[in-house]
């Protein structure tokens, strides 16, 4: 998919912020520096619209990017930052929790793991609480850069093994640093938003 002008909407801190417009919302949730804003920064080819952070725990709103009027990446809070206090950390899972609780127009949630290291307690819990919510997701194993090419789809092997051994759900390795991988995750946001 071209996105030809991508726009920053707004961060949100309360439903009352979020757009009214309806628009469907494909979301971007994982751990802190987990590369989330660096996602959407490779998938639409812009090095700077997600404001991206070398300091984990930086994104504490709910940031809406508007596609070209058709969809929004949605930028959840990262959750499991160590450094943070137990009211902060509370406070933004509240803001993840109301968020996908209420909001009824997501077509993709998409939890974002980091490759090297296996599923910590967090992304489990986030994991299962998506599995609850019903609602379709695809996990992507990022930072894929980080280690060897050859060593790539074993790598998500082990983490759909731990998470989903029955291999029902779509799991995808993906690298900002490479831009590569960028044209499967397009094919099933597409899916789910009946684009193609």
């Amino acid at each position: 998919m071209l996105v030809k002008n991508p726009q920053f909407e707004i961060s949100a801190v309360s439903p009352k912020q979020y757009p009214t417009n309806g628009l469907p919302e494909v979301v971007l949730v994982g751990k802190s520096n987990v590369g989330k804003s660096s996602f959407i920064n490779t998938m639409i080819n812009r090095k700077k619209l997600a404001r991206t952070s070398s300091e984990p725990g930086k994104t504490r709103q709910i940031n809406f990017y508007n596609m070209d009027n058709t969809f929004y990446f949605v930028d959840l809070p990262g959750y499991g930052y160590s450094k943070m206090s137990k009211s902060e950390q509370a406070k933004v899972n509240g803001f993840i929790d109301e968020y996908l609780h209420i909001r009824k127009n997501i077509a993709l949630i998409i939890l974002l793991i980091d490759i090297r290291h296996e599923p910590g307690s967090n992304d489990k819990m986030m994991y299962d609480y998506i599995i609850r919510s019903g609602l379709p997701f695809i996990v992507i194993a990022n930072k894929a850069d980080k280690i060897a090419i050859t060593k790539v789809d074993s790598a998500v092997d082990s983490i759909q093994a731990i998470l989903n051994p029955i291999k029902d759900f779509t799991f995808l390795p993906f690298s900002s640093e490479r831009k590569i991988y960028t044209e499967k995750a397009w094919e099933i946001i597409e899916q789910k938003l009946n684009m193609n």
